[in-house]
């Protein structure tokens, strides 16, 4: 009978769903958001395994040539829970291109993002940061919402695992958003002392939504 007493817990612990991870409120915690451009990249795999280990999320602005060379890292990308935005299919500075150009930039990327990840992105960010009214509309046109940042590493010219870590470390403040590239290596191998320097500085690294606290972000609104 004890037995049977013991299985019987056993199962109804195992047939009880596990407890909801609880929600980040930014509005308590001290959170961050860091970003990375222009991937995926042959080093985006070491960064995911990275961001893993850390618990910590981050938000891709993916360029379509690069998601049609690797499919299968935005797909690991956004289901490890990280948040995907598009970043144009060829990288142009938007506001040279006609209209119909920057559509087509914008709708290809988004095509291939969803083909690789079942999600379509909301949001898109600007190659060089180059914007413009017009280029907020057209994005509009195609539910889009602009995420620039409030703080640059400059890290594709650094070139430097040191100076790109004290530059992060120099920019993070609360509600922040960060640039960066997996595309330079001397950043991913920066970021284990990067995120293990942010969290000691009391840090939750988390994706631009959440940030934003779900308010947004709105198609056709610049944001940071």
């Amino acid at each position: 009978m004890v037995i049977h007493a013991l299985l019987a817990a056993t199962l109804a612990l195992t047939a009880t769903p596990a407890a909801a991870a609880p929600k980040i409120d930014c509005a308590r915690l001290k959170c961050l958001a860091l970003t990375f451009d222009d991937g995926p990249s042959e080093h985006t795999a070491t960064l995911l395994k990275v961001l893993k280990k850390e618990g910590a999320k981050a938000t891709f602005f993916l360029v379509g040539k690069q998601v049609e060379r690797r499919p299968a890292l935005a797909r690991q990308q956004a289901a490890e829970g990280h948040a995907i935005g598009d970043h144009t299919y060829s990288h142009p500075s938007l506001p040279t291109l006609r209209d119909d150009d920057i559509i087509e930039e914008l709708r290809t990327t988004q095509a291939l993002i969803q083909d690789a990840t079942g999600r379509r992105p909301t949001m898109y960010r600007p190659p060089y940061g180059h914007t413009d009214e017009r280029v907020l509309r057209m994005a509009d046109q195609q539910d889009l919402a602009e995420i620039l940042w409030t703080g640059t590493t400059l890290d594709w010219k650094l070139r430097d695992a040191k100076k790109i870590k004290a530059t992060v470390l120099k920019l993070a403040k609360r509600d922040g958003v960060i640039l960066m590239h997996d595309t330079v290596p001397q950043t991913v191998k920066a970021m284990p002392e990067i995120l293990k320097e942010l969290k000691k500085q009391g840090y939750t690294l988390v994706t631009v939504p959440t940030l934003l606290r779900g308010k947004g972000p709105d198609s056709g609104l610049s944001y940071f």
